[in-house]
């Protein structure tokens, strides 16, 4: 863990890019309130860094990013926010599908849909089918997410067919319930993210964490951008190059 204070000078790379990399976008309303706005513009602007993000990291080599979009337990926010963050959903992917379609981008989404309106769960399938054949980048979409909630739900899967006498409890390893998670046939996150200086994974890819890399850094995620995600995949590289990549991660 580390944290990262400004961009690099120079850009990693490209062949030490790690394949996966997880982003937990923080700070969009901390940015807002240090000038004066509203936390609405700070959503805003905060798909603005989405945006530039996502086309940097093709440019950089990045084969999977994923996002923490909207946790399951941001509904304790105000109604007020909540509204804001979900038309702001609605507008990113009307209008955006058709760029990162275009681009080669396929979207998939993790999470809850259970009880999310009708035209948001339209929406989200729309991007998956749409981009589905698409290789250049994938987009991981943490939407209504909670890594103990995947977690639970794995486990209730298996309980259920030990239960219907479809599987053997001493079957059931790390393996195995890693299969009945959300995206089991995505890898783990080389390298996790998260933006404006908070040292926590708040309830994200902790399964999927377990030898990940983590850097935060003290920008704000509206402020985020290529020479910051160059930065932390520096750092990333200078840590594989120094220990050696996960071997020598899993032996210490």
């Amino acid at each position: 863990m580390s944290n990262v204070a400004a961009p690099a000078t120079e850009g990693p790379d490209r062949s030490e890019a790690p394949a996966h990399v997880a982003i937990i976008m923080d700070g969009n309303g901390r940015w807002a309130a240090a000038r004066g706005l509203p936390r609405a513009e700070g959503h805003r602007r905060g798909v603005e860094a989405l945006r530039r993000v996502v086309r940097a990291s093709h440019e950089l080599g990045i084969r999977y990013l994923t996002i923490f979009s909207f946790s399951s337990e941001n509904w304790s926010r105000p109604a007020s926010e909540i509204g804001d963050l979900f038309g702001l959903l609605r507008r990113f992917i009307r209008n955006d599908l058709a760029s990162l379609h275009r681009d080669g981008v396929k979207v998939r989404i993790i999470g809850e849909r259970d009880g999310l309106e009708s035209d948001i769960c339209a929406l989200l399938n729309e991007a998956e089918e749409l981009t589905r054949d698409n290789s250049r980048l994938t987009l991981v979409v943490a939407f209504n997410y909670g890594s103990r909630q995947e977690i639970a739900k794995a486990a209730q899967a298996l309980a259920r067919e030990v239960a219907e006498g479809k599987r053997d409890p001493a079957s059931i390893d790390a393996e195995t319930l890693g299969a009945h998670l959300d995206a089991p046939d995505i890898p783990d996150p080389d390298l996790i993210i998260r933006t404006s200086g908070e040292q926590r994974l708040s309830n994200f890819l902790m399964w999927q964490a377990a030898y990940s890399e983590l850097v935060f850094v003290p920008i704000h995620w509206p402020d985020f951008d290529k020479p910051a995600l160059e930065s932390a995949i520096a750092e990333f590289a200078r840590r594989e190059r120094r220990f050696g990549g996960l071997v020598a991660k899993t032996a210490s």
